[in-house]
């Protein structure tokens, strides 16, 4: 009887429970909320479930993130080599990749003044920045956590790992993601208090056919003129360009049906788990996280501002041929933001179509974004 009794013990000091804090028990219910906007609500799924699931994982079972160093018999945990390939930065690049083979670049050339309102949208990083500095962060851990302001989670990803900042990348990542996925929310009051109803309504003009040979230049010369200039965004900028070139050069079918379906897909099932797994009670519930989140929001607030602002004033000097709510767009959690841009625009006349011309600057957030990230870097580094 002795034996079945301490069997017994043992066993049942092996089970979770008695290892669990109550962090870790606000960790889980965290998870489950993340869940349910994911599936329930639908709120970009193929991001929130995975990092739900790895959150949930890590403050069950802690030692699936173990480091070799931290076991028995020096090996790591599941999701600690996962994690590795977020700290290379090898995910983010190839997340990168797959979003080129599935963007079309053609708003963005017809209208190559989409690229300001672009540019326009990355103020937020530089402003959660300045501010990150004046709550008492460092330079690097600054730089880390304000480009969570230009609504992409790689990149987040990305520089917070370039800077050695691993140890803030977990409430980085579930930051930018679930500001990416909150876009919908978010936005429109902005953009509804910084625009009149006149303003919303300007139906824009149909943009111009774009060539077979200017979709396959643009890649080329932009990673050319970019990484000249910025040799330190070659990894997303040249992979976001070679995903790109895939899809229109027209002879890579397979390759680029590779890049934007099951390699992106593989690529995001191991981003998202590691990502929620870096998001232990220890590491996620302080004083540091509270302030990375209310960072990342202003951030992203400023961002959308200011590309409406610069909307409006390319309003005003094109004499009403731009809506400014495409400027929002310049945020690049594509392609959601410019379905925003489109909503909001439909809710003021239903008959006014902005989504191609909101994905101009949608895109060009992306490249702006990998610009920025890029730029603190090579200032940083």
């Amino acid at each position: 009887m002795s034996y079945i009794a301490d069997t017994l013990g043992n066993f049942l000091h092996q089970t979770a429970f008695f290892n669990l804090t109550y962090g870790n028990f606000i960790m889980i219910a965290v998870a489950c909320v993340f869940l349910y906007l994911g599936i329930r609500k639908g709120f970009e799924p193929l991001l929130l479930v995975p990092i739900a699931f790895g959150m949930l994982l890590v403050n069950i079972y802690p030692d699936i993130i173990a480091s070799p160093a931290e076991t028995s018999n020096g090996v790591g945990g599941l999701l600690y080599y996962f994690f590795q390939l977020d700290e290379w930065s090898i995910l983010p690049s190839l997340i990168f990749m797959g979003v080129g083979a599935m963007t079309d670049f053609g708003p963005l050339i017809a209208n190559p003044i989409s690229f300001l309102m672009g540019a326009a949208a990355q103020f937020g990083i530089f402003a959660a920045y300045a501010m990150a500095i004046l709550l008492g962060f460092n330079d690097k851990a600054a730089a880390a956590v304000s480009i969570i302001g230009g609504a992409d989670g790689p990149t987040s990803i990305f520089l917070a790992g370039k800077l050695g900042q691993t140890g803030l990348m977990g409430p980085i990542a579930v930051a930018a993601y679930s500001y990416m996925a909150l876009v919908p929310i978010i936005q429109p009051p902005i953009m509804k208090l910084l625009t009149t109803k006149k303003e919303r309504s300007i139906k824009m003009g149909q943009l111009r056919p774009v060539s077979k040979l200017e979709r396959i230049l643009f890649p080329i010369v932009v990673t050319i003129i970019v990484c000249l200039i910025l040799p330190t965004t070659a990894p997303l900028v040249g992979m976001l360009m070679l995903g790109n070139l895939f899809r229109e050069s027209g002879v890579v079918h397979q390759l680029q049906e590779t890049a934007s379906n099951a390699l992106m897909y593989i690529v995001v099932i191991l981003l998202g788990t590691s990502v929620g797994a870096s998001t232990s009670a220890e590491a996620f519930l302080n004083a540091t996280t509270i302030k990375i989140v209310v960072l990342g929001l202003i951030a992203f607030i400023f961002g959308t501002a200011a590309g409406v602002l610069l909307g409006k004033l390319l309003c005003v000097i094109t004499k009403g041929k731009i809506n400014p709510l495409i400027g929002s767009a310049g945020v690049s959690a594509v392609p959601m933001a410019a379905r925003v841009s489109q909503k909001v625009g439909a809710e003021e006349d239903p008959t006014n179509f902005l989504l191609m011309h909101a994905m101009g600057p949608n895109v060009a957030g992306v490249i702006g974004s990998a610009v920025a990230a890029g730029a603190l870097l090579g200032f940083l580094s």
